[in-house]
């Protein structure tokens, strides 16, 4: 009977160790996938994040996000991206800073069978798998007409552009210019600069416009950082409302100066289904299912009227808490 008994407890014992064993093995299957984005500090990359990590607790894959403090730190984020091909990570969903600084980067992932998503800004090179992004040509395009129906088509403009070599920026830059150029000839674009991706730098841009065209009739920002800093300069020359003011993404500052009336229209992407959208296209290429190598997403022309509809309220504030601690 004590044999009996022993056995049955050495029979219980390795079930036990076999359960624990299949569990561990079922563990180390879970991917891991790196969210790269441009920076970490605007409410737009936050937003990514939210949808990444969403999109990694509905897919069951573990997101790791690492990114650079300023869009214009384009070794740090070289240096991220090389550090996780080395670590060897399931897949890569990358906002490039700039069209060529990740080539050598994006090289060095394909030669270690890491699949790689770009998203929201493209790059140069061709080694990627799928290419992730608001139609950014198209979202200037509408920044232009909407522009111009504020001014009723004629007036002169100036363009707070966002950074040279910003792939995402740059085509919505040239959408605008290219539709203001060829359907609209009586607007007039008499003034360029960049903000950096820093709002003082748009500020202080703005601030130029304002005094070397007093009858500046419009003004359009291609990027978060401009249009806060632009803004600002409205406000501080009390011209807020009287330039016609068409800005680009939203943040808690850019909604409340569309509601006091700073600003006439925002263009709005949906970071928060970028995000979300990158993981999941690294998702389906690990589970065998190619995605699509190019995906649109649509943006949205957003007025003081819209704000109380639900699908906007959606769009500009997604339930961020509810993913980031």
């Amino acid at each position: 009977m004590e044999d009996g008994v022993r056995l049955s407890r050495v029979r219980v014992v390795s079930l036990v160790a076999l359960a624990w064993l299949l569990a561990s093995c079922h563990g180390s299957q879970r991917k891991t996938i790196a969210v790269i984005p441009k920076a970490t500090s605007h409410l737009f990359w936050v937003s990514v994040q939210a949808g990444a990590v969403a999109a990694g607790r509905d897919l069951k894959v573990d997101v790791i996000w690492n990114g650079p403090a300023s869009e214009t730190d384009y070794d740090r984020q070289v240096q991220i991206v090389d550090s996780m091909v080395a670590r060897h990570v399931d897949g890569i969903a990358v906002a490039a800073q700039g069209r060529t600084t990740l080539n050598a980067s994006l090289d060095r992932a394909a030669a270690a069978h890491i699949p790689v998503t770009v998203f929201d800004s493209g790059v140069d090179s061709t080694n990627y798998m799928a290419f992730l992004a608001t139609n950014n040509y198209q979202a200037g395009q509408m920044a232009a007409r909407k522009l111009a129906a504020l001014l009723d088509g004629k007036g002169k403009i100036a363009m707070l552009q966002h950074a040279p070599g910003s792939k995402s920026t740059m085509d919505r830059e040239a959408g605008f210019e290219d539709t203001v150029r060829k359907e609209f000839p009586r607007i007039e674009i008499v003034a360029r600069q960049y903000s950096m991706s820093d709002r003082a730098k748009g500020r202080a841009a703005t601030e130029n416009f304002l005094t070397a065209q007093p009858d500046l009739n419009g003004l359009f920002a291609s990027a978060e950082p401009g249009s806060v800093g632009a803004a600002l300069a409205l406000k501080s020359r009390g011209l807020a409302g009287k330039i016609k003011f068409v800005a680009f993404d939203a943040s808690e500052d850019l909604v409340q100066d569309l509601k006091d009336g700073s600003i006439d229209a925002l263009v709005a992407q949906d970071p928060f289904r970028m995000g979300y959208q990158a993981v999941k296209t690294l998702y389906d290429k690990l589970r065998g299912v190619d995605p699509p190598k190019v995906i649109d997403l649509s943006a949205t022309v957003v007025t003081k009227s819209d704000l109380d509809k639900p699908e906007i309220k959606s769009l500009l504030f997604p339930d961020i808490r509810k993913y980031l601690n």
